[in-house]
C-alpha cells in the first residue's frame, strides 16, 4: 500500500515538473522574458510623452555608444 502511493506521487511529480518545464520553454522561446526592465521603468513614467521621451533618451544614449566605439576602431 505503500509503495503504490509513493509510486503515484513520484509519477505524479514528475508530470508536474515536465509540464513546468515545458512552459518554462516555451515562455523562452516565444520571448517572454525578453524585456525584464519593461514593469520596472513602466512604472516611473506616467504620460505618453513622457515616455517617448525615453525612447528617445535611450536612443540618444545607443548612438553616442556606438559612435564612441567607431571612434576606438
Amino acid at each position: 500500500m505503500i509503495d503504490d502511493i509513493l509510486y503515484f506521487m513520484l509519477i505524479v511529480g514528475i508530470i508536474i515538473s515536465a509540464g513546468m518545464l515545458f512552459i518554462f520553454v516555451w515562455g523562452a522561446k516565444t520571448g517572454q522574458f525578453d524585456d525584464g526592465d519593461k514593469v520596472t521603468k513602466g512604472l516611473l513614467f506616467d504620460s505618453v510623452d513622457d515616455l517617448n521621451d525615453a525612447i528617445k533618451k535611450e536612443k540618444r544614449i545607443k548612438e553616442a555608444k556606438e559612435k564612441k566605439y567607431k571612434e576606438q576602431e
